[in-house]
């Protein structure tokens, strides 16, 4: 049997520019998904999911359409074997303690997971970590009905233990940058209203961005000036706009990152979430009552994460403060890996 772990991440900064070829500010977190894998004989794979008790067993080659986390699995097994990496039958168990649907990317954790498990039960040496987004990503596009870009998944393979992943989605060049507390808290508060980026406006949004590139006739927006912006209709004006000023306050928070400086932070979250808000029109009313109840609390800044429509916000507390009760706590984690020598 092996087992593998992969976190969850969250987003310091950054939302919606990977799949425009933008800059991102993630970290990996401390939670995640495991998942153990067995050797079966023939060829059909079974699973469980263990926290919600529910299970699935398909045949090899099956490509069925399959709903939830279920559409994962059947879609990793597939999009290993499309890639030549034939895995054995297997008996799979998911655990995690990650909240599903709170922004916090417990879908790349458990593709990476799954991934990371099927290949060491097939003895395949890992692949290369940006290939292995590559494939994870696509098992979110094909399967699960999501057009993300790859922001989660390099997140979680890429991530490392008290710091920052500055990562150019256009070149995929990374930089890890130290994210030092130093006392500070960065936490996040669950808003109540649960997100599917398939089911949300997610889907909608990145269409808006690419009629945006049609329209100003460049590859991403990553190439596109506010002079240009101003050119658009509504409302993919507004979603450009975000676009270019995300960009910028991922350069900015890089900056007072390798400064030291948190309380430069603050201003970005909220500059960030103003921009999601009224920009990208990607909040609804709990989020913005989980901003507010971080901001009553004392947060220096707090903006929603992940794709929008529900979720998680992430705040950032100074030093002596006391986050809402709910909040739980985010530190930056080690990347997704084997469990053979823990477990």
């Amino acid at each position: 049997m092996t087992r593998a772990f992969a976190p969850g991440r969250v987003n310091l900064i950054g939302e919606h520019t990977d799949y425009n070829f933008g800059l991102c500010l993630p970290f990996a977190i401390e939670r995640g998904v495991t998942v153990s894998a067995e050797p079966l004989p023939g060829e059909r794979f079974e699973a469980l999911a263990a926290d919600v008790g529910e299970r699935d067993a398909f045949d090899r080659g099956d490509r069925s359409p399959a709903e939830g986390w279920r559409a994962f699995v059947r879609g990793m097994v597939a999009e290993l074997e499309a890639a030549g990496h034939r895995v054995p039958a297997a008996r799979l168990t998911i655990e995690g303690d990650l909240p599903r649907g709170s922004g916090l990317s417990s879908s790349a954790a458990l593709e990476v997971a799954l991934a990371l498990a099927l290949l060491d039960l097939a003895g395949r040496p890992e692949l290369d970590r940006i290939e292995l987004a590559r494939l994870c990503s696509r098992v979110e596009n094909e399967w699960a009905g999501a057009d993300t870009g790859l922001l989660d998944q390099l997140a979680v393979l890429l991530g490392g233990e008290g710091h920052a992943l500055l990562l150019d989605c256009r070149s995929l060049e990374t930089e890890q940058v130290p994210l030092e507390l130093d006392g500070w808290l960065l936490v996040t508060l669950d808003s109540g209203a649960e997100h599917s980026h398939a089911e949300s406006g997610y889907n909608e949004r990145r269409d808006e961005c690419r009629q945006a590139c049609e329209l100003l006739k460049v590859e991403s927006l990553r190439e596109a000036s506010r002079k240009d912006v101003e050119r658009l209709p509504p409302p993919l004006d507004r979603r450009a706009r975000h676009v270019l000023s995300e960009n910028e306050r991922v350069e900015q928070a890089a900056a007072v990152l390798r400064e030291g400086e948190l309380a430069g932070l603050g201003p970005l979250l909220d500059a960030s979430h103003a921009s999601l808000r009224d920009d990208y029109e990607v909040s609804v009313p709990e989020v913005e009552a989980a901003v507010a109840a971080c901001k009553e609390a004392g947060a220096s800044g707090a903006r929603i994460v992940g794709g929008g429509f529900g979720g998680s916000v992430l705040a950032l507390f100074p030093p002596g403060s006391e986050p809402p009760r709910d909040a739980l706590e985010v530190r930056p984690g080690p990347a997704a890996r084997l469990l053979e020598d823990e477990g």
